[in-house]
């Protein structure tokens, strides 16, 4: 074992705790990370920051899936959109990469303002990015599903992308129904993006989820889990026939990722992702600030978008300023410790792998 691959491996254990940071208390997001760990082996938010990093070259492509619209408003919840404008900022630092935001109809407008935030140049399809720097693409996906699937193999001719991460991005079960937190029917208000996901994965493209449920684009990795744990994901739990729907499938996804990220807030795991990245690239520069952090949520509320409780403040999944603004900030200042002191800490390093507790794991 190297001294780098111990501080991956600590440092990515710092991230994934923060990212599942439980205010709450009702212990979902332990759930959910308890099985996506064990699938995946290793810290989440360090594995899947090094498959871009080992993956995403300069101006390579990157589609970013997100967007969640919220009964009964019918309006987009900040979750999701917020992290992926801010991790288009970190592709295009680290790489120069060319993301490509593709989201509900309802999230275009914010998309377009939290780019002004975050520096970038906002674009309305991908060609129009391949000649600009410091640029993004938002793109609004269908809701039914022949223009989905039609407009799917569009994008990929296109522009064939190195990754696709779904963040916070709503996904069909078993029956192709799609649901909310508590089990409602959400089908005819959700764009059908994991059609995009799933054709994108069948190319082998390499593909990240972050989720905070179950309910969204892969988290279907760890169907076992969700079926026997989370509220309304088994089958037979969810509450379409209240609805008039006949689903009885439960919240649970079908699409499965092949590395997948779990969070108490998705936006969080996704902060972790970048910050890992921010680590393995040295620059500390490619995770945003709590100022920036600030802005952006201050920025979605005002292009319309709604928390999880349908209010129009600067809140990501009912937490506030101050909590999330934290979270960026610790996130931060674990990557700075960590790249300041490697030499300085280089002793204590050689001793703690000499003593072999970290073998096998790291």
């Amino acid at each position: 074992m190297t001294q780098q691959q111990l501080t991956e491996y600590n440092l990515g254990q710092s991230l994934d705790d923060l990212s599942n940071l439980d205010p709450r208390g009702y212990g979902v997001c332990r759930i959910l990370y308890s099985a996506a760990r064990e699938k995946t082996g290793a810290p989440l938010t360090m594995h899947a920051a090094r498959e871009l990093f080992r993956t995403v070259q300069t101006d390579d492509f990157v589609y970013i899936i997100t967007g969640f619209v919220l009964r009964p408003f019918r309006k987009a919840e900040t979750d999701g959109i917020i992290s992926s404008v801010l991790l288009a900022r970190a592709l295009v630092k680290a790489f120069g990469a060319k993301p490509v935001l593709i989201c509900q109809e309802e999230n275009v407008q914010a998309a377009h303002a939290l780019a002004a935030v975050c520096g970038l140049h906002s674009y309305g399809s991908a060609e129009e990015i391949r000649e600009f720097p410091a640029a993004m693409a938002v793109v609004p996906f269908p809701k039914e599903e022949a223009s989905a699937a039609a407009l799917a193999d569009q994008l990929i001719a296109q522009a064939l992308p190195s990754a696709v991460v779904g963040i916070e991005a709503p996904g069909a079960n078993a029956q192709g129904e799609y649901h909310n937190a508590t089990g409602l029917n959400m089908t005819e208000l959700e764009a059908k993006m994991d059609v995009l996901f799933t054709k994108l994965q069948e190319r082998g493209v390499l593909n990240i989820a972050i989720g905070d449920l179950g309910n969204e684009i892969g988290m279907g990795a760890i169907a076992g889990q969700l079926a026997r744990y989370i509220p309304y994901a088994g089958e037979g739990r969810c509450r379409c026939e209240s609805m008039g729907k006949d689903c009885r499938g439960g919240i649970a996804v079908s699409t499965a990722a092949d590395h997948l990220i779990t969070a108490t807030v998705s936006d969080w795991g996704c902060y972790g992702m970048i910050a890992a990245l921010a680590f393995l690239k040295e620059d500390l520069e490619i995770m945003h600030d709590a100022e920036m952090e600030a802005e952006a949520c201050k920025a979605a509320a005002r292009a319309g978008m709604i928390d999880m409780y349908g209010w129009r403040i600067p809140a990501i999944d009912g937490f506030g300023l101050a909590i999330n603004t934290s979270i960026v900030t610790l996130m931060r200042e674990c990557v700075r410790e960590a790249l300041k002191l490697r030499q300085t800490c280089a002793t204590w390093f050689e001793k703690v792998i000499e003593l072999g507790y970290y073998e096998g794991k790291a």
